[in-house]
């Protein structure tokens, strides 16, 4: 993609008069609220191996990134598998009871693929424990292609999950949202060439995705058809 296309998609994103046909959503902190169970799994299974000031500050940076790799910096250890296992059990246990969706998610992409946008998930997240969110909230049906951790040899940062998924859809980079609520998001979306788009609700902060590249930052779910190019009828 040259420095033109990349500059021309920006400006789409900012306006919100081009065509956006494709939208790929991030998933836990942007349209499922999986915040507290990760932090909660993260103090499970580190416990007794981590100080005891160990805590939210530690956790959310690292955030959207595949577990191994936060295990890893975590415990200063190369051979986490003890510890992604701990992780993984107390979070399935407890998981249908702590996940939800966030405000306007379902009302939204119900509009946008009433409106024909083609919408995905990228994330770093496995493909079961994927499924398993999406069907319990709902929303499963209406994604047209899935790209997880398992699904790739690079996870994001790396373009890879982003380019997959626009693959999948056959979807033009300028053509595509990316939206997420970390920078490694923002990253593998830049990279990409789609447009990247931060979520306020983000437990990172709104600047930290801005610095991160991201075009246009949500306020509310609900905003992000205006972005597409779509008004509010029927919302």
């Amino acid at each position: 993609m040259t420095p033109i296309q990349t500059k021309q998609t920006m400006e789409t994103a900012r306006t919100g008069q081009g065509t956006i046909r494709t939208v790929l959503f991030d998933l836990d902190g942007t349209i499922i609220d999986t915040n507290e169970l990760i932090i909660q799994s993260f103090l499970h299974s580190l416990k007794g191996h981590v100080p005891e000031s160990f805590g939210r500050a530690q956790i959310i940076p690292s955030m959207g990134e595949p577990l191994t790799v936060q295990m890893q910096h975590f415990t200063g250890l190369e051979d986490v598998s003890a510890f992604v296992r701990a992780y993984r059990e107390y979070n399935l246990a407890k998981h249908d009871e702590m996940v939800s969706l966030f405000p306007g998610v379902k009302e939204t992409i119900r509009l946008l693929r009433r409106e024909g946008i083609r919408l995905g998930v990228v994330t770093t997240k496995m493909r079961g424990t994927t499924i398993r969110a999406l069907k319990l909230l709902d929303i499963y049906s209406d994604m047209d292609t899935l790209v997880t951790l398992d699904d790739v040899e690079h996870a994001k940062p790396h373009p890879e999950p982003v380019e997959k998924a626009m693959a999948a859809l056959g979807a033009r980079p300028s053509e595509t949202l990316m939206v997420g609520d970390s920078s490694v998001d923002m990253q593998s979306a830049i990279r990409a060439g789609a447009v990247p788009v931060g979520v306020a609700w983000s437990l990172k902060g709104e600047e930290l995705l801005r610095k991160s590249g991201a075009v246009h930052v949500l306020g509310t779910m609900d905003e992000l058809p205006a972005l597409c190019g779509i008004g509010n009828e029927g919302a």
